[in-house]
């Protein structure tokens, strides 16, 4: 596939529907780094860009749309559906939590909550659309997905990025493939999960995807079960380096983005940079690194309260 060609033409196509969210070189402890804050995102996180341009090249049946989602593809679905005038059925696992299933309903979808993690959801949403012809809109292993993901980093180079090594947290692979369509080896790109959510990781090793157990504090954002071939043979072809890091890493990564920048991000969010605070990544002498944050939506909802 051209992935440089359709990712600029997701970019042009999505353009009055997505938000160019601002980059920063900051210092946090003792690392210098280049972040971008998609959490700032329509509701919140970068998943919209690939629902965007999804249905904005799609012949949508009446019936709609159907997504599974761990909360963030189906709000971003959601919202998308509603702003383009289309119905959707968004099925979430219970682990998505309270916070994320109230931003998909906020969005007017059809929400059904399924017992279990993402693979429970993704079968009901299977069920739905043999039963009725709704169009799916896949949250990570679809070309018109992962295009419309690849759309973060164009905008990324476009502001000035000055890195050598990029890390992305990875769940099903949506992001890492379209960021890595995008640069096609002109940067390296470090693929960063938690270890209890691994399942690039282990693609890797395994030569082919396979399955692996979901848990921990970002599953209901990473917990994929198994990776999309989209991503892996881009990892593959790329010789992505993956690291794992644990749910205390990533919590700690939360507290210094807000204690050091004021940035609430989920614990998915803060994944790739937990690799680099963490040394679960440690760059080389004069390595210029950036690190995406790509979620935003926590829970509980920091502000129920008031």
């Amino acid at each position: 596939m051209d992935w440089h060609a359709m990712i600029s033409e997701a970019r042009a196509r999505i353009a009055g529907h997505v938000r160019q969210t601002p980059v920063a070189r900051v210092h946090l402890g003792a690392q210098t780094v280049h972040l971008k804050f998609e959490q700032m995102q329509h509701t919140g996180s970068f998943k919209a860009r690939g629902a965007f341009n999804t249905l904005m090249q799609a012949r949508v049946p009446e019936v709609g749309i159907v997504a599974a989602s761990g909360g963030n593809h189906g709000a971003a679905v959601a919202h998308a559906a509603r702003t383009l005038g289309h119905a959707a059925r968004i099925y979430v696992p219970q682990i998505a939590g309270p916070a994320k299933i109230a931003l998909i309903r906020a969005q007017n979808a059809t929400l059904q909550v399924v017992p279990g993690a993402y693979a429970e959801a993704a079968a009901r949403a299977a069920e739905w659309r043999f039963a009725t012809g709704a169009m799916e809109v896949h949250p990570y292993d679809a070309p018109a997905t992962v295009a419309g993901q690849g759309t973060l980093m164009a905008e990324w180079e476009d502001q000035g990025l000055d890195a050598d090594t990029v890390l992305i947290a990875v769940g099903g692979g949506g992001l890492i493939a379209g960021v890595l369509g995008w640069l096609q080896g002109r940067r390296k790109v470090v693929a960063v999960e938690p270890d209890t959510c691994d399942a690039l990781h282990a693609a890797m090793d395994a030569g082919t995807p396979v399955d692996v157990e979901v848990s921990g504090i970002a599953a209901n954002a990473l917990g994929a079960r198994r990776i999309g071939g989209i991503c892996l043979d881009l990892a593959q072809q790329y010789d992505v380096q993956t690291v794992l890091v644990s749910d205390a890493a990533i919590r700690a990564a939360q507290a210094t983005l807000w204690q050091d920048l004021r940035q609430l991000v989920e614990p998915a969010g803060a994944a790739a940079l937990a690799a680099l605070l963490s040394g679960a990544y440690v760059p080389q002498a004069g390595e210029r690194v950036a690190v995406l944050i790509c979620g935003g939506n926590l829970a509980p909802d920091p502000l129920d309260s008031l």
